[in-house]
């Protein structure tokens, strides 16, 4: 006899993780037929592969005219360090974490960078208050904390008048999220996260103030060649024609190539962002009247809707940690949901990306399945 407590749908796709994630819906390989592979990224057709995502980055971003839009190495994080690197150090620093990949920028700045910087941190699930923050020192901080399910809600607390720089790594936000461009002079992001593209690229996106402070300011530091922005004083524009630094994947260009040319397809940005919160809702929705689970983000204003981080709230769980890493393994070897614990240095729970690339209907089928798992775990321990 089928058990009747085992779900009856399962989502079509079960990549739930928070990075790689997801690919585009219906993709296939055979779509990277067009790839330029074995041919010189210096080449023409290389060239006009990368300045075609640049193009395509700044109109489904709305990424204004007079900003630049580089592709560099190591991912975000690449792109992060280097703004850090050669921009910190002019002004004094607040550094703002909320969560782990903000915590590794923090000390970036104060062990790596020896910079005397202002550090203002929140547990897992808040946020810091933006109305403390000092806008005219440099500001570092992240949009949205990946494993902390924590966004910032809006531009609101930045001035426009500030004095320092914002330089945010928004990775796990763009593509899903309205990013003020004019309140960020500094924005990253890796091709990985939203639009499910392939590792290792990042993006560096500079407004004229963070062109002027490279053009004003030479750190009293050594910067690798990968870090080099200008030369001769003045910022190195091929960069952000796609003149790369060093050599990109072209296989992995033509892969974002596509995922963005998708995203134009279901309406731009404002169709990203709408299936986004879509995916979010689903989970919501399904534990608002739940007692046993509930969301890491204490202020649903500042929830995330891309990496919606949940925890476990019944009282007779007796390890947390345990029991939620059972739950993963379970959804896993169901082959309902992959990769969806949290990450290692977050509360103990499950991490559920619902980026633009995943399905709503693919959410909806797998909390019953997370429901399944929580009450077969439970009466296991």
């Amino acid at each position: 006899m089928t058990d009747p407590t085992i779900p009856a749908a399962r989502p079509e796709n079960p990549r739930f993780s928070s990075g790689p994630c997801a690919k585009i819906p219906h993709y296939r390989l055979d779509m990277l037929a067009d790839a330029p592979l074995g041919r010189s990224h210096r080449a023409a057709i290389g060239k006009a592969k990368l300045a075609e995502a640049i193009d395509l980055t700044r109109e489904v971003l709305g990424i204004p005219a007079d900003y630049r839009i580089g592709i560099v190495p190591a991912s975000d994080t690449g792109a992060v360090e280097m703004a850090m690197w050669t921009m910190l150090g002019a002004r004094p620093v607040e550094m703002l974490a909320w969560e782990s990949f903000g915590e590794g920028w923090v000390t970036d700045a104060v062990k790596q960078l020896k910079l005397d910087a202002t550090v203002r941190t929140a547990d897992y699930g808040q946020i810091v208050d933006f109305a403390q923050v000092d806008f005219d020192k440099d500001v570092v901080f992240t949009w949205n904390g990946t494993t902390s399910g924590v966004r910032v809600p809006n531009g609101d607390a930045i001035p426009a008048g500030r004095e320092g720089l914002t330089i945010c790594d928004a990775t796990s936000a763009a593509f899903a999220m309205d990013l003020p461009w004019d309140k960020l002079d500094v924005a990253t992001f890796s091709w990985q996260k939203v639009l499910g593209g392939e590792a290792a690229h990042g993006m560096l996106i500079l407004g004229p103030r963070a062109v002027e402070r490279l053009e004003s300011f030479t750190p009293d530091r050594p910067l690798p060649k990968i870090f080099r922005l200008t030369k001769g004083g003045k910022l190195n524009e091929g960069i952000f024609r796609g003149e790369t630094i060093n050599t990109p994947s072209m296989l992995a260009v033509e892969d974002y190539l596509i995922a963005l040319k998708w995203a134009k397809e279901i309406g731009g940005l404002d169709g990203l962002i709408g299936r986004a919160d879509a995916n979010a809702a689903a989970v919501r929705d399904f534990i608002a009247d739940k007692d046993w689970i509930a969301d890491l983000a204490q202020d649903p204003a500042t929830a995330s809707t891309t990496s919606v981080c949940l925890k476990f709230t019944d009282p007779a769980i007796k390890d947390s940690a345990a029991f939620a890493k059972a739950v993963a393994k379970r959804l896993e070897s169901e082959g309902v949901a992959l990769d969806a614990a949290a990450y290692r240095d977050a509360p103990a729970g499950l991490r559920i990306w619902c980026g633009s690339t995943v399905e709503t209907a693919d959410v909806a089928a797998l909390m019953p399945w997370i429901e399944h798992a929580y009450r077969a775990e439970l009466a296991a321990q």
